[in-house]
């Protein structure tokens, strides 16, 4: 089974590029962030002639998260992450396919360090690892996925100092994405390729993506349920090189049935 998660950044300026994207890859679950439309304006029609069933939740303008799959029915388990009720932003939806469950997120950036924006980002992370902890308790098969706004180690960041007081980079953000994987949730990409250099974002600006000043802000954490089912692990980079495309590449992995 192949697992992908994509930051599209603005799911109907990019659609023709989620569609290529769809078809040459053939993932059976796709996570999107940043949908930047509300719930009326998802294209739904043309994701369903792509092959996917959907669910979403989105937000005009602004954040948005939806999940797409292949093969198996959605079964929706929630579209807010507990803890705020008074959080209005579309940040996370949470899903049962196949008998896995699937969070698709898109954590706060937190930008500009300090402030309300990052103090907010850090409140979102303490609800997140709440709920991941339930999971983790709970011994079920469970991912963690889509857009982090992390940049986990120094190894994952172009010219890591440049951005020690980013809100990306920043030291409780780091140790936040460690304290998951303290408690069983394991960075497959990190599995796959303990070495390697892996970017999941480049800028716009600057010619970034020409000189590969990258980050890694997309990420796939499985359940210690699922830690013997990893095959493989990857990002999609020549997407972000395709014509008015997203500053993001999609991640994959692939999981024994």
């Amino acid at each position: 089974m192949k697992i992908a998660t994509y930051n599209v950044n603005g799911i109907n300026g990019r659609l023709p590029v989620l569609l290529k994207w769809l078809e040459e890859s053939k993932p059976d679950i796709v996570c999107l962030q940043e949908l930047k439309a509300p719930n009326e304006k998802f294209p739904i029609e043309a994701i369903q002639k792509a092959g996917y069933h959907a669910i979403w939740k989105g937000q005009k303008s602004w954040n948005g998260v939806a999940i797409l799959s292949k093969k198996h029915e959605i079964v929706e388990v929630q579209n807010h992450l507990p803890g705020d009720d008074d959080d209005i932003q579309s940040r996370y939806i949470e899903a049962i396919i196949n008998k896995t469950v699937i969070c698709c997120l898109y954590l706060p950036n937190g930008n500009p360090y300090p402030g309300e924006k990052f103090e907010y980002k850090l409140k979102w992370i303490k609800r997140l690892k709440r709920r991941a902890n339930q999971l983790i308790k709970m011994d079920l098969p469970a991912i963690l996925i889509g857009d982090f706004n992390i940049i986990p180690t120094e190894k994952d960041v172009y010219k890591p100092e440049k951005w020690k007081d980013d809100a990306l980079f920043r030291t409780e953000v780091r140790k936040a994405f460690l304290d998951l994987q303290k408690r069983g949730w394991i960075d497959s990409l990190r599995i796959i390729h303990p070495e390697k250099e892996i970017f999941t974002f480049w800028d716009y600006m600057y010619h970034s993506f020409d000189r590969n000043a990258g980050m890694r802000l997309d990420h796939i954490l499985l359940s210690p349920y699922l830690s013997g089912k990893l095959k493989d692990a990857g990002v999609d980079v020549s997407v972000r090189s395709w014509e008015k495309t997203s500053d993001h590449a999609p991640v994959w992995i692939k999981l024994k049935e």
